[in-house]
């Protein structure tokens, strides 16, 4: 049985001066507003996200380690000038894998990103960039290619607003990465001194609801941003792509994901969703309740469509719980979700009387 609630609107998207931009729910991944969203650009240090994820990835699968030592070499002690974003770092200072990733993620500090891509790909940062290129393939990145792992632009080097979107989720599955981007200030120590981290991700301290991510600036890429922002239970990932009002725009992004869609209870565990015929027990039927509930990301004036299935071949007999049929749920024409239904009370097998009655009811009727 298929039901369907409510008819779909239109929805009026925001307006952003960004080249490319995105909106995504976070949790789900769905693409809910964009613009250019697809189009292949130059992403400056928005990158270091997968830099990032590379190294969490390797830390997780135990072939490098949170608390290594590295020592910063001079190629990537290069990038401490003002040319670049960097956090000063001097040939011979030695930080661990986890300030590396706070200098890289905090700061942008292309020195850090430089050095932690030596250390995670063994000396050899062809094999690291080799790295991100295939994890950008495993998590279907078609828009995506990487150069270099400081987010300088390279030809060749490039992504889109949907993939950065894409790109955040995934680094964010990661706790320590979601830590990080979003902290403001914090301080790493070498040998012999402290360098002291702030964030260039301005939301951080102007937008109460932001959580991160990473800022990218370069002649190629222009100012960009891909931000994220978390209230009650939702959140969302937005992206702009060559933006002078980077902030603004991400705030109105976030602002309009809070305002016009809400996470709601589409099957709610408990509920009656369907009725079965009991075996040889005509006229008598058992009431199907969903097992659990199936939550969805709804805008205004969604169209929600809930399918049932009651099992064509039911068992003689069923306790109390037992899963005779499901309920599936489609927002405006995509799958959000499904739920076993379960029987609201248990029945007892026909007996053989029962069953010949049955029989010849149906023959007479």
């Amino acid at each position: 049985m298929l039901q369907a609630v409510a008819a779909p609107g239109a929805l009026a998207e925001p307006g952003v001066g960004a080249r490319s931009w995105v909106l995504a729910d976070a949790e789900s991944g769905k693409y809910l507003a964009g613009e250019n969203a697809s189009e292949r650009l130059s992403m400056g240090s928005t990158d270091k996200i997968m830099v990032a994820f590379v190294a969490l990835r390797q830390i997780e699968a135990g072939e490098v380690g949170l608390e290594d030592e590295v020592t910063i070499s001079g190629d990537a002690a290069a990038f401490a000038t003002p040319l670049y974003s960097n956090v000063g770092l001097f040939a011979g200072d030695t930080l661990s894998v986890r300030e590396l990733l706070a200098a890289a993620l905090i700061p942008s500090g292309n020195d850090a990103a430089y050095a932690l891509a030596e250390h995670v790909g063994d000396g050899n940062l062809d094999a690291f960039v080799e790295r991100m290129n295939r994890e950008a393939e495993l998590l279907g990145l078609e828009d995506t290619r990487f150069q270099n792992p400081t987010g300088l632009d390279a030809r060749g080097q490039y992504s889109s607003a949907r993939d950065l979107a894409t790109m955040a989720r995934a680094a964010s599955e990661y706790p320590l990465f979601r830590e990080l981007v979003s902290t403001d200030y914090t301080i790493i120590t070498t040998q012999d001194r402290e360098i002291e981290l702030v964030s260039t991700n301005e939301l951080l301290s102007t937008y109460p609801p932001a959580t991160g991510v990473k800022t990218g600036t370069t002649p190629g890429a222009g100012p960009s941003l891909v931000a994220s922002a978390t209230a009650e239970d939702e959140t969302y990932v937005s992206v702009v792509l060559d933006d002078v009002d980077r902030f603004a725009s991400s705030a109105r992004l976030l602002d309009y994901g809070f305002t016009v869609y809400d996470r709601t209870d589409l099957v709610v565990g408990g509920e009656q969703y369907a009725r079965a015929d009991v075996p040889y027990r005509r006229g008598e039927t058992v009431g199907l309740v969903a097992k659990w509930n199936v939550e969805g990301l709804v805008g205004k004036d969604p169209e929600v469509r809930r399918e049932t299935r009651v099992f064509e071949d039911l068992p003689g007999s069923a306790k109390k719980g037992m899963t005779l049929g499901e309920v599936l749920v489609e927002v405006d024409g995509e799958r959000v979700g499904e739920a076993p239904l379960v029987a609201s009370r248990g029945y007892d097998a026909a007996t053989l009387w029962e069953r010949v009655w049955y029989t010849v009811e149906g023959i007479f009727a």
